[in-house]
């Protein structure tokens, strides 16, 4: 998988934008560039999304305006006009080069006993989540989603 493939999908995938940073800058730069970028425009869409639901449904309610939104897009350009960048260029090596020893799930021991305390729910979400992120991954390495 390319550094661009890798970069879409967990754009694509990964809901969280931080978890997103967290595992494209360890496969690469690229990856890095590439998935933040399209998960930062997704997570813009919720403006016009936002607003074209509302016109659509025509509610009553008061749109709530999603200030974040505002407000990331003004720190994210002061912070690029500041150099900002070159700093997180600087710092990223020291929490690239983590050792291996983070797989402590590996040795987890599983039993039956949570799965029956907080039912079959949470397996079935993260059955789906699999599927989804299984699937997504099928259509960009077929090359019909690409950048």
């Amino acid at each position: 998988m390319t550094q661009t493939q890798f970069g879409l999908w967990s754009a694509l995938a990964i809901h969280d934008t931080s978890s997103v940073v967290g595992a494209t800058a360890k496969y690469g730069a690229t990856a890095l560039a590439v998935g933040t970028t399209v998960k930062l425009v997704r997570a813009l869409w919720i403006v016009p999304l936002s607003l074209l639901t509302a016109a659509i449904l025509k509610s009553k309610a008061r749109i709530q305006w999603p200030w974040f939104i505002l407000l990331f897009c003004l720190a994210g350009s002061s912070t690029t006009d500041a150099g900002f960048q070159s700093g997180f260029r600087e710092c990223s090596p020291s929490w690239q080069n983590r050792s291996d020893h983070d797989t402590f799930l590996l040795r987890t021991e599983l039993s039956r006993k949570p799965f029956k305390k907080v039912g079959v729910r949470p397996l079935l979400q993260g059955l789906s989540r699999w599927i989804v992120g299984s699937s997504t991954l099928a259509i960009i390495l077929l090359n019909r989603i690409h950048i």
